[in-house]
């Protein structure tokens, strides 16, 4: 026991000092420039020039507002012959969020009143006599409050009569090809401006070089314009590998991605926008149920003798989500002197490495060993 004591009192005071040992071996050389080479391309080559570490960086901040533009002619039934303007197919006429909704289909029920009339089929609203229908009754999934009797919905089926607006909307599918087919060539402006706020940097996606002229007559196309602002729609939905008239009946989510990566370095005429596109709602074949994009609104009228009527259209379109990414980097004297020091930490560690594969694996082991260590004991040098 007294032994042990002894022992570890003369660990504890022991002293460590670096030793140089030249190892003169072409195995263990290359080794060991080949792990430094590997290191000095990883800091130079990966962090340096790939990532730009000397580089510190600032997310984008970003505001859109957009500007559609287009005339759409429809002949229907319900409406007649009627043309479609901007004020008809932007719904809200107002965007918020960087998104804008186009009007593409719809189901349209005219010259509805306030009234009492038979619900359309449902398990919950077929019925043989009055005692199947309660009076009072509200239905979340139907389309109004029971009146109490079951009347005739057609020759064959009854249902329970309702106070509603009526005629009720009937349950079809949307028109194809769409009402709206037209809105293929509707154009949309699209104004970005950007901030990068570490840096004290502002810019917009109507680039310097862009004048007034230009603006009216130029369309975004990646071989003429890539710098163009205006999109028409069709060119946004194939982009992303759709079809714009097959995706306007049912309706869909589009994204537009504009991403703004810029080297503040360099001169500021580079940092300018990528466009991208992409359907960002489901379209998976397999799983079909309520697909696209559709809501409901109504306009309405009063009558000569003050009777309300109004028009319910259930509108299928293709809402546009404008999505901004981006970051910028510019020289900063405390990431280069970090990612210098993380290299000089890891050139530090190909010695460590190998000094593991000479002691460990290296055939005269042993002998490389006797050489590294050695004990200094009362002045006395004494080889292990």
């Amino acid at each position: 026991m007294g032994r042990s004591w002894k022992e570890l009192g003369e660990c504890f005071f022991d002293y460590y000092t670096s030793k140089i040992l030249v190892i003169r071996s072409r195995k263990v050389g290359t080794l060991n420039r080949f792990t430094q080479a590997l290191v000095i391309a990883y800091v130079v080559g990966y962090v340096c020039v790939l990532k730009k570490g000397y580089q510190d960086t600032d997310t984008v901040l970003s505001s859109v507002t957009t500007k559609v533009k287009g005339i759409a002619l429809t002949n229907t039934t319900e409406l007649g012959e009627r043309i479609w303007d901007v004020a008809d197919y932007i719904i809200p006429p107002q965007v918020e969020d960087g998104s804008f909704f186009v009007l593409t289909n719809m189901i349209i029920t005219p010259n509805q009143t306030q009234s009492k009339c038979a619900e359309n089929p449902t398990p919950a609203s077929i019925c043989t006599s009055h005692r199947d229908c309660k009076r009072g009754f509200n239905d979340a999934r139907g389309d109004g409050v029971q009146t109490g009797r079951c009347v005739n919905y057609n020759d064959t089926v009854k249902t329970c009569e309702v106070l509603s607006w009526c005629p009720l909307e009937k349950i079809v599918e949307p028109p194809n090809p769409p009402l709206l087919a037209d809105a293929e060539n509707f154009t949309v402006l699209i104004k970005n401006n950007i901030r990068y706020p570490k840096f004290n940097f502002n810019k917009r996606n109507i680039l310097p070089n862009i004048n007034s002229s230009y603006l009216t007559q130029c369309v975004f196309s990646r071989k003429t314009d890539p710098d163009c602002p205006i999109f028409r729609l069709k060119d946004i939905v194939e982009e992303a590998e759709e079809d714009f008239q097959t995706m306007a009946v049912h309706g869909g989510v589009m994204g537009v991605q504009i991403r703004w990566d810029c080297d503040l370095d360099m001169p500021q005429s580079w940092c300018v926008p990528r466009y991208t596109f992409r359907r960002l709602d489901n379209k998976d074949p397999e799983n079909n149920v309520a697909p696209g994009y559709n809501f409901r609104f109504a306009k309405y009228y009063k009558d000569s003798d003050g009777t309300e009527t109004r028009t319910l259209i259930k509108g299928y379109g293709i809402r546009f989500d404008v999505l901004v990414f981006g970051q910028a980097g510019k020289f900063n004297i405390i990431p280069t002197l970090l990612n210098i020091g993380a290299g000089l930490a890891l050139l530090g560690l190909v010695n460590v490495i190998c000094d593991w594969i000479v002691l460990t694996i290296m055939t005269r082991k042993h002998h490389y060993k006797e050489q590294k260590y050695t004990y200094v004991d009362d002045f006395g040098l004494v080889s292990i």
